[in-house]
């Protein structure tokens, strides 16, 4: 089992000494493996020319170690008697905390404009909406190292057979990979679900050429209503049309009617969207976008 962090021996000592606690509303359990962080540190690559933006520092057990290697790291810390402790306990002109919602925050004002890779551990509950700010960005991150939930690593880097919405929706941007798993013993307070390291190459352009992202996942979204039925009858409620029209658009678009959603690969998808574009079908009304399962 991964043993805690020297720079911080003991989280719980460090916590007391801080006059500061775990706030189960804000999902908070800091990382204190060595072998986590170091899996994520060789993940990242993080050279000393490289900008690195931190999405929950926690007690600063990563940031400590990205300050050592990066010309420069922004903090993106929820808490603010979090974020000003860990600020001053390492107190290096390096380093730029700022207390914000990562689900909210300006991605280009956050990092300058300036190329950068994102270091982060996610809240569960928070995890998809965070990554989807940084990926749909205009100003998207180079490499995205991330920790979350081991069942939603598995669904950001699944291959067709087994894709989801967020399959779809996390490879338009960029290549994920599973680095490594994470026990619960490697946290403070320990979730009670095991978490996994996902690297993601982010790419300099979304993989496919889509005129509007929006309509895209609204057609992806359709065709993954009922994902356990066959696409002909997913689409066509999905997108609330006839049956027909939905066989005719699968027909267009070179895919079976009889696969299920999870059978497509990203270009199939993109070939069902310009489909319904051709054809003028509306799409609904419901937003579209990376979603991820239930989670703690």
């Amino acid at each position: 089992m991964d043993s805690p962090t020297s720079s911080f021996p003991s989280v719980k000592a460090t916590l007391a000494r801080l006059g500061l606690s775990p706030r189960k509303g804000l999902g908070q359990h800091f990382l204190v493996s060595t072998g986590a962080v170091a899996a994520i540190l060789r993940a990242a690559e993080i050279g000393p020319d490289d900008m690195v933006v931190e999405v929950g520092p926690g007690l600063g057990v990563m940031t400590f170690e990205l300050v050592q290697r990066a010309k420069r790291v922004i903090a993106v810390e929820l808490d603010q008697e979090l974020a000003v402790a860990v600020e001053r306990e390492l107190g290096t002109a390096k380093l730029k905390m700022v207390c914000a919602d990562a689900r909210e925050v300006d991605i280009t004002e956050l990092s300058g404009g300036e190329p950068y890779k994102l270091v982060a551990n996610l809240p569960y509950y928070a995890a998809s909406p965070i990554l989807r700010r940084f990926l749909e960005s205009q100003h998207p991150p180079t490499r995205a190292v991330i920790m979350v939930q081991r069942e939603v690593a598995r669904n950001m880097a699944a291959q067709p057979g087994d894709m989801s919405l967020m399959s779809v929706g996390i490879q338009l941007y960029g290549r994920p990979r599973i680095v490594k798993n994470v026990p619960p013993a490697s946290f403070y307070p320990p979730p009670n679900v095991t978490s996994a390291i996902v690297r993601i190459d982010v790419y300099p352009r979304p993989a496919l050429a889509l005129d509007d992202t929006e309509s895209f996942f609204k057609v992806v979204r359709a065709g993954f209503s009922a994902p356990r039925k066959q696409l002909r009858n997913t689409l066509a409620q999905g997108l609330v049309i006839r049956a027909e029209e939905a066989l005719a658009l699968l027909e267009m678009a070179g895919v079976d009617p009889s696969r299920r959603p999870a059978t497509l690969s990203l270009e199939e998808w993109g070939a069902l969207y310009r489909s319904v574009q051709e054809r003028g079908t509306y799409t609904g009304s419901g937003s579209g976008s990376i979603s991820s399962p239930r989670t703690e």
